[in-house]
This record gives C-alpha cells, structure tokens and sequence, in this order.
C-alpha cells in the first residue's frame, strides 16, 4: 500500500468529486477531536482549499465532553499554524452519560450527543456544513456491525443532509485506510491528543476492527473493494436507502 499525504490526497479529492462534497462556497466546520484521523483532515482539506475553485470558509470546532485531564490548548496551537479558525464548546456530556446514566454501553450515545453539540456549535457560528474524519476502516466495521446485529447491509453516508437543522455532513475520508493517516499523523508528528475516555473505544466496534485486521491478510485490497461495492449498489446513499428516501 502507498503511503504519505500525496495518497492521502489523491483519495480524498476522489470523494468529494464522486460526491460532491465540496461543489459550493458553504463555510464548512471540520469537527476536531484532537485524533489523528480529524487533525490529517483539517490539514488536507486546508491544502485542498488552495486548488479548489470554491473558496469556503473553513474553521475547527471541538466538543470538550468534559473528562478530567482536557487540554485544547494544542489543537489551538495547530489550528492557528494552519491559519484556520477555531472554535470550542465546553460540555458535560461525559458526566451525564458515566455519572448520572451510569450507561453500560456508552459509545453510541457519547458519539450522538457529541455530533448533536457539533451540529449546534457549527450554526451558532454561522456553519453550514460539517466535515467529519470517518474513515474507510470506519466505513467498513459500521458495515459489518449493521450486517452481523441489524441485518442490514448498511454503512454511513458520504454525504447527509440534516433537514431539522439545515446542515450538510461531509466525510471526505471515506476511500482513505485508516493506516496511511496514522503512519502522516506520526511522519509529521501531529500534535495528537491521548483519549481521556474511561472507555476508551473498547467495545463492538473494536471487535469489529480486529475482525477487519485479521480480513486485510486476506485480502489486502479488500476494503477498496467493499466500498467500490457501495458505490455501484447504493451510488451516494450507502445507508440502503434511495435518493427519495425509500429502502432500496
């Protein structure tokens, strides 16, 4: 597998011609979680917009969901390297959900409110469109988790619209494999921040990447080829449904 940000590059302009992504001079809002897949995003997106005929507007936001040990003072030093806007929401999304819910299985609801205060922090600054660094190892393990305990062949969207809130999502990062960001991230020495969550990502979608790690030795253009497969069976809709909403 090639590597380095020229890759990077060349897939990540791959989807968002195929669809669409950025066909506009919408402000455009990467959500910045201090990781290595959102902080590679900011910066390729911050060069695209150099050769990019459409010159959005483009800005960081952060949701601190307020666990002990919270520093955003690097992602702010980042952001300002790149000369790029940044903004930031302090919450109490991980009291509520480890204190006061005492939540089991907590990911899905963390993730939820955490897109949820996004998603607002975004229009209250005049946003209206978000980037989101999802993946291709994302595409795939949301794949196999809706297949193997929903029975749907499934995965998320290139691009949603959310008509509630008039906001766009876009994933740029849908053809990029998860290792070529983390071998940029460390090249480059990004300044990643460490998860401070309790949980730290173990559950069924960690399962689901071990599943995938162990797939890739056998097939090591797999997962092109599972998203080649979204692309001719569900087009722009990898969720199963059609342009008009329907299940197809």
């Amino acid at each position: 597998m090639r590597h380095g940000f020229d890759e990077i590059f060349k897939r990540m302009k791959k989807a968002i011609t195929k669809h669409n992504m950025l066909a506009d001079d919408a402000p455009l809002m990467v959500g910045l979680s201090g990781g290595k897949d959102s902080l590679t995003l900011l910066y390729a997106l911050q060069r695209f917009l150099r050769i990019s005929k459409y010159k959005y507007p483009l800005a960081a936001g952060h949701i601190s969901l307020g666990f002990p040990g919270d520093d955003i003072r690097s992602m702010q030093r980042f952001c300002q390297d790149l000369g790029v806007p940044f903004y930031w929401e302090q919450t109490q999304i991980g009291q509520l959900i480890f204190d006061v819910r005492q939540e089991s299985n907590p990911c899905s609801l963390c993730a939820k409110m955490r897109r949820g205060a996004l998603n607002t922090l975004a229009k209250n600054n005049g946003f209206s469109k978000i980037a989101l660094a999802h993946h291709q190892d994302d595409v795939v393990e949301t794949l196999l988790l809706n297949c193997f305990f929903e029975g749907r062949l499934a995965s998320f969207n290139p691009v949603t619209y959310l008509d509630r809130m008039d906001l766009t999502v876009i994933r740029p990062f849908i053809y990029v494999p998860e290792e070529q960001i983390r071998y940029f991230a460390q090249k480059n020495n990004l300044p990643v921040s460490a998860s401070n969550c309790p949980q730290n990502c173990q559950g069924k979608r960690q399962e689901m990447k071990d599943i995938l790690a162990h797939l890739e030795i056998l097939a090591p253009m797999g997962k092109d080829r599972v998203c080649g497969a979204l692309d001719r069976q569900y087009g722009r809709k990898w969720d199963g449904r059609s342009e008009k909403g329907g299940k197809i």
